[in-house]
């Protein structure tokens, strides 16, 4: 075999190599991890964009056994260059890359033995995670009561259950139109799968299960068992965009601002459970929040209750 053959065939199952470890650390983060199908799909844009440009960058093939030899000049390198793209990186999109790279090469380590450690000297920008952005509970009560007034009765019954369940049961929107018609009818409870695949019990108001009781009764498509229990005006499933910009309309009719998304519902729920009193350990676990600290958040919205609870609890208070 002459030469160019061979390297040809040398560089390409290099090339195999570098693409086989990336696809065993996208299955890693997937079924081991179990990230989120956003976080997934972020992390493998930013190593893949990485990888890239390390190969323009160093000016030679890039190879599974070069990733350990790559210095921290390398990646702020590429971090500089995407903050100066049309396009570019704020903070939280540096942050974001940087977890992505980091869980890449940390992969790398433990499964095979190739450790890099100059990348963890690169540390990103701190972010100070903005307070969360409740609707009023009046404002709540009216986009709920308002969704139900569009031209088909069941898209607004529909509609309707499905804001009911964010704030009602302080449910992500992915976790609302993710329920199963097996849920039917709703019980006092229900098992949510969340964020990490892990479940948490979730009590179901009456007027929830009420909202999604109406619904069913409307809806002119069969809902079966094992399939969505929310769905499309095509009778497909309903997906997140549609509740999305029903929401915008609703927002828009009643002057409400941009903030007032579905994702500002679950933020109401958790806001007035700890207005009225309600234990933050409990709405941690209502929310299936992972940390505590995710959850204090919600003490900067309203700080009164932390004086509060330190005003009845103290015994010098």
């Amino acid at each position: 075999m002459s030469e160019g053959p061979r390297q040809a065939e040398a560089s390409h199952d290099e090339g195999e190599a570098l693409n086989q470890a990336r696809l065993a650390w996208l299955h890693w983060l997937k079924h081991e991890r179990r990230l989120a199908g956003n976080t997934l799909e972020a992390y493998q844009r930013d190593v893949d964009a990485f990888l890239t440009f390390l190969a323009q960058h160093r000016g030679e093939g890039l190879t599974l056994a070069s990733l350990p030899e790559l210095s921290a000049s390398d990646l702020r390198s590429y971090l500089a260059r995407r903050r100066q793209a049309n396009t570019p990186f704020g903070d939280r999109s540096v942050a974001r890359a940087l977890a992505g790279i980091r869980s890449y090469f940390s992969f790398l380590d433990r499964r095979l033995g190739m450790a890099n450690t100059s990348i963890s000297f690169v540390r990103g920008p701190k972010i100070k995670p903005s307070p969360p952005r409740p609707v009023t509970s009046d404002a709540a009560f009216e986009l709920i009561d308002l969704a139900e007034n569009v031209d088909a009765a069941w898209i607004g019954a529909r509609d309707t259950a499905v804001l009911t369940l964010l704030y009602g049961c302080g449910l992500r929107i992915s976790e609302a139109i993710g329920l199963r018609g097996a849920e039917l009818p709703l019980s006092s409870t229900l098992r949510i799968v969340g964020k990490g695949q892990k479940t948490r019990l979730v009590p179901t108001l009456p007027v929830a299960r009420d909202a999604v009781a109406a619904y069913v009764r409307l809806c002119p498509y069969p809902i079966l068992s094992d399939g969505p229990l929310f769905l499309g005006a095509r009778g497909g499933p309903l997906r997140a965009r549609l509740v999305q910009a029903s929401m915008a309309k609703l927002r828009g009719q009643l002057g409400l601002p941009d903030s007032a998304t579905p994702h500002a519902l679950r933020h109401a729920f958790a806001t007035h459970l700890l207005q009225s009193g309600g234990d933050l350990r409990a709405i941690q676990e209502l929310l299936g929040h992972a940390s505590l600290s995710t959850t204090q958040r919600y003490m900067e919205v309203d700080p009164s209750h932390m004086i509060a609870v330190f005003s009845n609890a103290h015994p010098r208070a």
